[in-house]
């Protein structure tokens, strides 16, 4: 299964690649991590963009999973080939930037949908499985955890 997590909320400012999350942008990272836990996912590996925001993001997300996030340069916002970056792992996190992650999902199953800061995609075998918002991760990470 490939997941796509989008940066959460970040602060404007320059230069781009040393923005910070917001203090909402932390909330919405942490839920996204509280969330996957709750839904008992189970992932090999978590793959993150150099750039600040998106791994501020990969840290509080992965850390509840127990995950160590690894730094991917190819993340970084440009379209990347998700085969070559997942060769050899089953189930990967992968967070990063749009507009490459709404392209990718489109490029991987043919949604037409628009990932939002801070809202994961699951994807496998060309299918959209999940699109979630930031809401809906934060109603999951609130619930108690799915057996």
């Amino acid at each position: 299964m490939l997941w796509l997590l989008r940066h959460a909320d970040a602060a404007d400012g320059h230069p781009d690649d040393e923005r910070p999350l917001t203090d909402r942008g932390i909330t919405q990272a942490q839920n996204v991590g509280r969330a996957m836990e709750r839904l008992g996912l189970t992932l090999d590996a978590c793959l993150s963009s150099p750039k600040l925001r998106a791994l501020q993001t990969a840290q509080y997300a992965c850390a509840p999973l127990g995950l160590e996030v690894m730094i991917e340069p190819r993340l970084s916002g440009e379209p990347f080939d998700v085969a070559e970056l997942t060769a050899g792992l089953d189930d990967v996190l992968l967070i990063g930037h749009d507009p490459s992650f709404t392209l990718t999902l489109y490029n991987l199953t043919g949604a037409q949908a628009r990932m939002r800061k801070g809202g994961l995609a699951g994807i496998q075998k060309g299918e959209l499985i999940t699109l979630m918002r930031p809401a809906e991760l934060a109603a999951i990470a609130a619930a108690e955890r799915v057996a």
